[in-house]
């Protein structure tokens, strides 16, 4: 899907990748960082070996691109052999996007695969697309577009529910445009969870071709049959108003130019009642500063 040869070089942000890499012929540097914690590389390590090993790919967190797009950005510097960046486990912002675009080879691109431990990969956007076309509805909080599915992999948004699902027919098939949560099926999706048994019930559907996987992640299609994110099912918010979900929400106030991130949580006692609270974390030049009118602004 990606076009990866034997014989690239990659720069492993995350070493476990580095298997994927043995099988495909290409040869994996791991970088000087603490693998555990991604957002604390030091770029100037990264920028080291990209020199020495002339990588043509690289894969990381989100959190790692954002700490070393910015170095990038603010010193001018580039990984100009890397036409391939791969970045997945979170959704990656458009302003980190952005950055990492700028930081690699110009005819490079960025690619954010989406999955999960159970099923990898399902679909898969480019930053063209997402930068030229769906971050700004991002923006506008329609969630995060992760793209359209891989081939042999089927997928549903069905309608809600915290319950058990025995078997498809039992499940609500939602149009495009009704926010519901994603079941998957294909040769990537793993059959059952080995050890935690208790959970197969709640994660796996059953029909006359096997079985679906509950991605517990809420969401919608769009016209072009791609996947909005928005946040977890076990996230959303339940009030006296309607479902709050997280990822749309926290995209208006991480609009905020003094905002770095954000999170949607509910308070309460009650289930189905809960209090809506945007908790903020601001960049850090305007931490230092910040006083009861900073705080008011953001409120604002």
């Amino acid at each position: 899907h990606y076009g990866i040869t034997a014989g690239e070089v990659d720069l492993a942000g995350f070493p476990l990748f580095g298997l994927f890499n043995s099988v495909m012929g290409v040869t994996t540097i791991f970088p000087k960082m603490d693998f555990t914690q991604p957002a604390n590389v030091n770029p100037d390590f990264l920028l080291e070996h990209a020199r020495d090993w002339s990588p043509t790919q690289s894969f990381g967190s989100p959190a790692l691109w954002n700490t070393v797009g910015a170095y990038c950005t603010k010193h001018q510097r580039r990984f100009s052999t890397i036409r391939r960046v791969l970045s997945a486990g979170a959704p990656v912002p458009p302003h980190v996007l952005s950055n990492i675009q700028k930081s690699i080879s110009e005819e490079g691109t960025v690619h954010t695969p989406y999955g999960a431990t159970e099923a990898l990969p399902v679909a898969s956007i480019s930053s063209h697309e997402i930068l030229q076309e769906t971050a700004a509805l991002s923006a506008e909080g329609k969630g995060t577009c992760v793209g359209t599915r891989f081939p042999k992999i089927n997928w549903h948004v069905i309608a809600i529910t915290d319950e058990p699902i025995h078997q498809l027919s039992d499940a609500e098939i939602l149009p495009p445009g009704k926010m519901g949560e994603l079941i998957v099926q294909g040769p990537v999706v793993t059959a059952e969870y080995a050890t935690r048994r208790d959970a197969n019930p709640l994660a796996k559907i059953q029909d006359a071709n096997g079985f679906w996987h509950r991605m517990g992640d809420c969401g919608y299609f769009d016209d072009k049959q791609r996947f909005w994110f928005c946040g977890r099912k076990s996230h959303r918010v339940l009030t006296a108003s309607g479902t709050m979900f997280t990822v749309p929400c926290e995209a208006i106030a991480n609009g905020h130019p003094k905002v770095f991130r954000s999170a949607l949580v509910g308070i309460g006692d009650k289930l189905q009642q809960k209090t809506p609270v945007m908790i903020v974390e601001l960049w850090p030049e305007h931490a230092k500063s910040y006083d009861h009118q900073a705080q008011q602004q953001v409120l604002d």
